[in-house]
């Protein structure tokens, strides 16, 4: 079942029927994880003629996948220069062409989505902030023509505050109904050949005869290779893997219809600052507002009142607007702030740890995992492989979350 409360719920396309396993299946490439990165890499497994099984606990879509704030951005955390020194120029290409993949599957598998290609806006309102974004645009200039700097005056036209002082404009970014879109991705894997089972938890791994035996509770799934995607929602199925990243909390309200002039563009905008705030216009006229949030589920409005009252000091004429949807999340947080590819068996793959920017890294990644799920490890890709590292002190982590939300808030509102 779909997290509770959630708009997408309401607005996202029909699920496809994807019933439970019953009994034993033998397949090529066992899928944990029906979020995109799952949905992706079975989808392009199957289109390669690969049989494939995709196990969710859940639903398609049920994690992060679906509850997410929609946004397609470009580019990871660090800048190209960086990435580039890191790992060379290689992973700055692809992450940065990331969305381009997401939009480019949409329009050849046709799903409804409430698909929109219309940029993302990184905004700053302090001095320091301002200095880094024309950092971060000059060295993506150097690279492709697609990044822009827009002036105090033209981000408020974009978004009707004049809260900004100025802002990175990237037009190969956008926003979509994430919901809508992971089920789209299951229906194109079915359609595809794929085999997806959703209420079907995977309880235990264990390799018996140079196979993995993958054991739910209404059966058992052999296969030959596996595909770990279970990102801010991993357990325990494989050693340490659960303590190599940390699981955070986001969480996103959502309003009624707003004026035409509260955020007049339909581009989805992330703020610089101590905690990012995040928001967008979706096709309803509704504003999508995300942040972080205590390390639980939520399901009502007046638990995210601190967003609802940053909307209204950007957009006062929000006084008195109706908020009607609420809901969270967990991503996966890794310390170096880069996704993490592991290989910790031949036959075995992971890829998790998206730090906010998963539509399009996540979506990206399948084609990477299907072609190193059938050439193996002479089979190059764009994101190095490299070994599970559990993070030191692990077990303190939901406390050390929640103190550095509240310090980053106290500093935003100071204008630290």
């Amino acid at each position: 079942m779909t997290s509770p409360g959630t708009l997408y719920a309401e607005t996202a396309r029909p699920a496809p029927r994807t019933d439970p396993l019953d009994g034993d299946r033998s397949v090529s490439v066992a899928v944990v994880g029906g979020g995109f990165t799952g949905l992706s890499a079975a989808l392009h497994l199957a289109e390669l003629g690969v049989s494939v099984a995709v196990l969710e606990a859940h639903e398609p879509g049920w994690g992060a996948s679906g509850r997410n704030g929609g946004q397609v951005n470009p580019g990871l955390k660090h800048d190209p220069d960086q990435v580039e020194a890191d790992f060379g120029a290689r992973m700055v290409a692809f992450s940065g062409n990331a969305p381009n993949v997401v939009f480019d599957l949409i329009q050849r598998h046709q799903i409804a989505c409430e698909a929109l290609q219309s940029g993302t806006l990184r905004t700053a309102f302090h001095r320091r902030n301002l200095a880094g974004l024309h950092r971060t645009a000059e060295q993506w200039a150097r690279r492709c023509t697609d990044v822009s700097m827009v002036d105090r005056e033209t981000i408020g036209g974009l978004t009707g505050t004049d809260r900004y002082s100025g802002a990175l404009l990237d037009r190969r970014g956008g926003q979509l109904n994430p919901l809508g879109f992971a089920r789209g991705l299951a229906h194109a894997a079915m359609q595809a050949g794929a085999v997806v089972h959703g209420g079907t938890p995977v309880s235990r791994l264990r390799k018996n005869g140079g196979r993995w035996h993958l054991e739910t509770p209404s059966g058992t799934v052999k296969a030959d290779k596996i595909i770990l995607a279970t990102n801010g929602y991993t357990g325990d199925l494989w050693p340490g893997l659960r303590r190599s990243i940390v699981p955070v909390y986001s969480a996103i309200v959502a309003s009624e219809p707003v004026p035409d002039n509260v955020m007049p563009t339909r581009s989805s905008l992330y703020e610089l600052g101590q905690i990012t705030v995040y928001y967008r216009k979706d096709r309803d006229g509704r504003i999508l507002m995300g942040g972080r949030c205590v390390q639980r589920d939520i399901s009502r409005p007046k638990e995210l009142q601190y967003l609802i009252d940053y909307a209204v000091r950007l957009w006062p004429a929000l006084r008195g607007i109706g908020w009607t949807h609420a809901w969270s999340g967990q991503l996966a947080i890794t310390a170096d702030h880069y996704p993490h590819v592991h290989e910790p068996d031949e036959t075995v793959l992971v890829c998790l740890g998206y730090n906010g920017r998963g539509v399009a890294m996540s979506t990206a990644m399948g084609p990477e995992l299907a072609r190193r799920a059938i050439g193996g490890r002479d089979a190059d890709i764009a994101i190095p492989v490299t070994g599970i590292k559990e993070i030191p002190l692990h077990g303190l982590w939901k406390s050390a979350v929640q103190a550095r939300v509240a310090y980053g808030r106290v500093r935003d509102f100071l204008g630290l």
